[in-house]
């Protein structure tokens, strides 16, 4: 969501190593840093989050056992925002057709309120309060329909005073406590906690509040912070959230989804299993982007291990992006226990290839086009991290044909697309 009100104070300076790491190389190389930090988040290339490599190791992550791989769901803001079709019967219909439609089977396990589901005002005992016409039944009574589906339920407020709508709805700042406990007594399996009307307070601190308070409700709770990665979560919420967004709002446009790719790429030594980069929310099937670069979102999200949250109103979607969100070969690369992220192998003039080492000893391999023209792009199974062989296995994960190669793996990719292979060693004998 669009995140308008909010107060950044800056708490870690970026080193002489990460920009070194990182530079401006066009279309065809990862961003630079940004120039203005206290801007509003808004789109991604408002800032970048920079190198991941000059701060060292990650700090430990939770120890609760929790998304041990990146969740997988729905969430409404990217198709409805807090449009009046944003209610109990949409959220309801989501989780019939997750059930239907093969999602749940296929991973896809939550069903995610974002804002304007409360009431602008708490009550008198200082409780948040559902919005009785979008949920006329109330929270928990919704949370107790998806979990009757096998499915989990989540829920959005922000580490603020208020949320980020304009209407201004109740934040949890100073009322963590409370707030987790309610969440915790609808059975919210879920949340998404923003950065809006801060304060200016430290968000390090007001993020710990939090995961503290949803600790000592007993629940387990997948715990998303969606600071939009002004203070580098990356460096320090390993062990306060499961995962974290890197960079500003995702939008229904190219230019939108290539900026957050570019700076969640070099993120990959911060990611795991209990504690995720979050490039943010999918847009598949929005409208503002062809089959083709829909194709390349998903892929490059599952390649960089993103937690993959349905932004569609799935009550609409067509055939392409039932398909698109359905390739359980891709989501295998995403949901893949070893936990890595991929990472950049070679750029040069907008022809990508991105590895990603799997549990099996496996590579996955994108190659990704960036530019506007089709492109032949090449690499080699040694090159992805394999050991020398005769012979090696390509399943492309998209047409779901396999072949043999003696190293080369190549493609001629259209412009913008992107193919993905799974590459293993044939062993003879």
């Amino acid at each position: 969501m669009r995140h308008l009100l909010s107060a950044f104070t800056g708490r870690r300076v970026i080193g002489l190593l990460a920009a070194a790491l990182l530079c401006t190389a066009g279309p065809s190389g990862l961003s630079g840093p940004a120039a203005a930090q206290n801007a509003a988040p808004g789109d991604a290339a408002d800032r970048d989050p920079g190198s991941a490599s000059a701060a060292g190791a990650p700090a430990p992550r939770l120890p609760d056992g929790l998304a041990a791989t990146p969740p997988m769901g729905f969430n409404n803001w990217n198709s409805t925002q807090c449009r009046a079709e944003f209610n109990e019967s949409m959220v309801k219909s989501v989780a019939d057709i997750f059930v239907a439609k093969g999602l749940k089977d296929a991973g896809y396990q939550y069903v995610n309120l974002d804002d304007c589901w409360a009431l602008p005002q708490r009550d008198a005992a200082g409780k948040l309060v559902p919005d009785p016409r979008r949920f006329p039944n109330g929270i928990k009574a919704l949370a107790d329909y998806v979990h009757s589906k096998g499915l989990k339920f989540g829920i959005y407020t922000s580490a603020g005073v208020k949320t980020c709508s304009a209407t201004g709805f109740p934040g949890a700042l100073h009322h963590e406590k409370s707030d987790a406990q309610q969440f915790a007594a609808w059975g919210v399996d879920y949340l998404k906690y923003d950065n809006c009307n801060n304060l200016g307070l430290d968000a390090e601190q007001r993020y710990i509040t939090m995961r503290d308070a949803l600790k000592a409700t007993g629940r387990p709770i997948v715990y998303g912070l969606c600071e939009w990665g002004q203070n580098r979560p990356w460096e320090w919420a390993a062990d306060v959230g499961h995962l974290w967004r890197t960079t500003g709002d995702i939008s229904d446009r190219w230019s939108s989804m290539l900026s957050i790719l570019k700076r969640n790429l070099p993120l990959a030594p911060y990611a795991g299993p209990g504690h995720w980069n979050d490039p943010d929310m999918l847009e598949v099937g929005n409208g503002g982007m062809t089959d083709t670069e829909y194709r390349s979102h998903f892929s490059l999200w599952a390649m960089m291990a993103a937690p993959l949250l349905i932004g569609t109103d799935l009550r609409t979607a067509s055939p392409a992006t039932y398909e698109i969100v359905s390739n359980r070969e891709i989501i295998a690369l995403d949901q893949d226990a070893l936990g890595k992220q991929g990472t950049v192998l070679s750029s040069d003039g907008g022809r990508w290839v991105i590895v990603k080492q799997l549990r099996d000893g496996d590579r996955a391999v994108a190659l990704f086009n960036e530019t506007d023209r089709a492109q032949a792009i090449t690499t080699t199974a040694t090159a992805a991290g394999l050991p020398a062989a005769p012979t090696y296995r390509l399943r492309d994960l998209w047409s779901h044909k396999q072949r043999n190669t003696h190293g080369e793996i190549s493609a001629t990719v259209p412009a913008h697309g992107t193919a993905v292979y799974r590459v293993s060693t044939v062993r003879h004998g």
